[in-house]
């Protein structure tokens, strides 16, 4: 089993920066994909961001694109979302996800995090 972890989350003013963090325990983080995603209020979730199990190969969401940057340090089972230029519209609950994968995807995960609140508001 894997049990994963946000933490990072808060409130911020548009334009600025947070970094989510996806702690994870239980199992070796080196054979598991993580995806980041997103649910935002009276939305359905959404893939945000994910990175294959060697870290070397990420994906981003359009709306994301050359704002959010993905990082994972397997020795420490740790997974990042980096999160610069935040607009109104990224303010979600966060959530981190695994799949026990090799290459990147953004359904079939296997292990959820509780998520993080994220809200862009000045």
């Amino acid at each position: 089993q894997l049990q994963l972890v946000e933490s990072g989350g808060g409130l911020v003013q548009p334009g600025g920066s947070l970094r989510l963090s996806c702690a994870a325990s239980g199992v070796t983080l080196d054979y598991y994909a993580i995806g980041w995603f997103r649910q935002a209020p009276g939305k359905e979730r959404e893939g945000v961001s994910c990175i294959n199990s060697s870290g070397d190969i990420t994906n981003y969401a359009d709306s994301v694109k050359g704002r959010f940057t993905v990082s994972r340090d397997n020795a420490k089972k740790m997974v990042y979302l980096q999160m610069n230029s935040l607009k109104p519209d990224d303010t979600a609950i966060y959530y981190c996800a695994a799949r026990n994968s090799l290459r990147c995807y953004y359904y079939g995960m296997d292990f959820w995090g509780k998520g993080t609140l994220v809200t862009v508001s000045s």
